[in-house]
This record gives C-alpha cells, structure tokens and sequence, in this order.
C-alpha cells in the first residue's frame, strides 16, 4: 500500500468519515484513524495522500479541534463533501426488533434518535463513535442489545439492519473537508461556482475586524460563514476561518484580498474548491 493510494480519515471502519471516502474517492485506499491529528498529519508526513474530515454538522455544530489544528499544519483544501447522515438500527442476524432492550453509539447519534428509541422503550448507552459500537456489538454478541451506526458498518461487521432512517428528524448533514499537502487551486472557470476557505489573524485595535472584512461586502463578495477561535494563550487576539463564495482570480476577490490583507495578518489561503451541489440544493434551503 503506497501514500498515493491512501485516504485517512478518524474512526472505526463504517463510520461516517469512512463512508464519505468510498463515495468520493473510491479508487483510494481508506484508513482508519485514532484521532483528527493521526489522520491529518499521515498526510503531513506524505503517509497518505488525502484526508476526509468533518468540519460541522448541521444538528450538532462545529468541530473546534479541526480549527485549532489546522493552523499548525500546512495542508490544502482540495475539495468538500455533503454526507447525509442515515442512522441504521443494528443488531445481531436473527433477531427481532421487540428483542431489542439496550442501544449502544456515539452521544450525538443517541440524541438524534431520542424519540425512537422512547417509543420502542429501547435504554440507550454512551459510547466513544458509532461504528465502534457496531464492531463491539459484532464481536460480544451480546443478546437483546443493538447499535446506531451507518449502512457501511452493518456491512462490514456483519449486522442486520433493523431500522434505517432511525433518526428523528430528516436532514441531518455533516459537511466533509478533503485535504491535501499540495495546494491544488483549480483554474478559473466562470460556469463554475467556487468556495476559497481563508485563516487570517485581526490586529489589536477597534473595529478590526469590521475593517478586515468591508472589502468582501463592498465588491459583492459573498461571505458564507465565519468562524473565531482563540489561536493564543494572551487571550487577546482572536483568528478567524472564513469561507466565501469565489476564485482568488476574480477581479472582485482580488479588490476585497487586498483590503482584508491591510487590515489583517497573518492572512492565509487554505484553499480553493468547486463547491459541492448540496450548497444550491433544495433540501439545503430548507435546513
């Protein structure tokens, strides 16, 4: 297995992040990982050639860690992914859904299921990711008890599906970054919708932000999401990811760069990408 055929992602096999390789880049080889940090810097290191990471989600928000470490780390934004997140009710071949008295997954997947498993009165139990209660679940087969995990890990530890679409509400998305250690900026296509994901530090000083960011407002710039971390230990000086809709090669992008550069620093573009058609979709509109 050689580093350009691997994609690294964190989690069990059939997690979600698991699930979101095969569909994007099935010709690559996935490869679990412990951790977000395993998983970025194998491509760091050139050990794989991609990774898949889950920025946010619609139901339960951001994942911070993914902002604190991509600063420290000199990967690219190669492309995003959409995933719908379809939780399965699993369980062991053979048995019935009026059998089932306990579900184990991943505290997020079990919210998400709260009301199903009111109604069926299964007791829910925490666990560290949803596929890893799949794989557990495979290897006690302990009767009675079931997991909440993709269509991926049933099929990979040998599980039946009792439920699918087990979660309450429909919609439920996580929104995939793909990175990568070469910058891979596409050319400019304008029959193409385009996403440019920036890391930029404000000066100390009043208005600093409201400054840095005019530029985009006042060439028609579409900014569509903006996100502060703390990136010191002063607790002073806060950094910002923003992703906005266009091509460093625009001419307005150009204009809006240049007075985000004046009033910034340490401005960094991570990466420029076709965006992925969930954005325009109409099931995004409705979320």
């Amino acid at each position: 297995m050689t580093q350009n055929t691997i994609i690294a992602y964190q989690g069990h096999q059939g997690a979600y992040s698991h699930l979101a390789c095969r569909r994007v880049h099935p010709e690559l080889t996935p490869k679990a990982c412990e951790s977000f940090v395993e998983a970025m810097f194998m491509v760091e290191r050139g050990d794989a050639h991609l990774a898949m990471i889950p920025l946010e989600n619609s139901t339960a928000g951001r994942v911070e860690e993914i902002y604190r470490l991509m600063p420290k780390t000199r990967l690219h934004v190669i492309g995003e992914h959409f995933e719908p997140v379809n939780h399965c009710l699993l369980a062991l071949p053979g048995t019935k859904l009026e059998d089932i008295k306990t579900v184990s997954s991943h505290p997020q997947a079990l919210a998400q299921c709260a009301e199903n498993l009111r109604t069926l009165g299964i007791e829910p139990i925490a666990a560290l990711d949803t596929a890893g209660s799949a794989a557990e679940l495979a290897e006690t087969k302990q009767p009675g008890h079931a997991a909440i995990a993709s269509s991926l890990a049933a099929e990979l530890y040998g599980l039946e599906i009792l439920k699918e679409n087990f979660q309450d509400k429909t919609g439920n998305t996580t929104r995939f970054i793909i990175l990568s250690k070469d910058q891979m900026i596409p050319q400019l296509d304008t029959n193409i919708r385009y996403m440019t994901s920036i890391m930029f530090r404000v000066r100390n000083m009043p208005a600093a932000l409201y400054k840095a960011l005019g530029g985009f407002a006042t060439n028609g710039v579409n900014m569509v999401k903006l996100e502060s971390y703390m990136a010191s230990e002063t607790m002073q000086v806060s950094s910002f990811h923003l992703d906005i809709e266009g091509h460093p090669h625009e001419q307005a992008m150009k204009f809006a760069m240049q007075e985000l550069n004046f009033f910034a620093e340490e401005v960094r573009i991570i990466g420029t990408y076709e965006a992925h058609p969930f954005r325009f979709s109409r099931m995004n509109l409705e979320l």
